[in-house]
């Protein structure tokens, strides 16, 4: 019996794209929150496993000979689990090439992008004092965007981002694509996003994988101390 791996995570897009790939293959895991708000990631003992002070990060009781081994950085952990498995990391090696690279465009891309659209478009105006930065808003807005449209236009001819497979291409990319509206973009134009949107989010090791410990998201505003940790605010 494959022993559980332990997972270190928060809901968050980076979190979901590893619970998501940990249903899709079928490995057990043992889940260890780390509240991000209340400073959970820079405890010593997660430092160990993740020295950038980020989750999520795992812990394979089996990896490498049989060793013991921990991973930081979701596309790495991706990546990991996909040779570890031989699940979704591309049938054939010009196929494995394709998932890299998107799964790299993903993690130098789309994930930092839409997430500096999401700090200064949702949390920078609810600050003390707030900051409504119009320039800073129009150019993250726009750089996703822009973004969206390549990923359309890769999607107009294949059904999944690398080809036409499902891939850990599609589990990077899909929950932070998912936040669309927040990240105040439109898929109005963007028909092959809104279909590929909607045909992994059918899944059900998506909805599984999305749906953990979804309860400790929180909605409303932000407190001022989780913007103190989460942002390295002096005050």
């Amino acid at each position: 019996m494959t022993a559980p791996i332990d997972l270190y995570y928060w809901p968050t897009p980076n979190g979901w794209k590893v619970t998501i790939a940990l249903e899709e293959m079928g490995l057990p895991y043992t889940l260890h929150l780390i509240d991000i708000g209340k400073g959970d990631q820079f405890d010593p003992e997660f430092l160990k496993i993740a020295p950038n002070n980020r989750m999520p990060a795992i812990v394979d009781p089996e990896g490498p000979d049989g060793a013991p081994i921990s991973i930081f950085e979701s596309g790495a952990i991706l990546q990991y689990l996909a040779r570890k498995t031989g699940q979704f990391g591309g049938p054939t090696e010009r196929d494995r090439i394709a998932v890299d690279q998107w799964v790299m465009w993903q993690m130098g891309g789309v994930g930092p992008m839409a997430g500096q659209a999401h700090h200064f478009l949702k949390y920078a105006p609810q600050m003390d004092p707030p900051q409504d930065l119009p320039y800073a808003q129009d150019r993250y807005r726009r750089e996703v965007a822009r973004l969206y449209g390549v990923l359309d236009r890769q999607l107009a001819g294949n059904r999944f981002v690398a080809g036409d497979f499902y891939s850990i291409a599609d589990m990077a990319i899909w929950p932070w694509a998912v936040l669309w509206e927040g990240q105040q973009q439109s898929l109005d134009d963007k028909p092959n996003l809104a279909r590929w949107l909607d045909e992994v989010g059918a899944r059900p090791a998506v909805q599984r994988g999305k749906a953990v410990a979804e309860d400790r998201r929180k909605a409303g505003p932000m407190d001022k101390q989780s913007q103190k940790v989460l942002f390295g605010l002096s005050k």
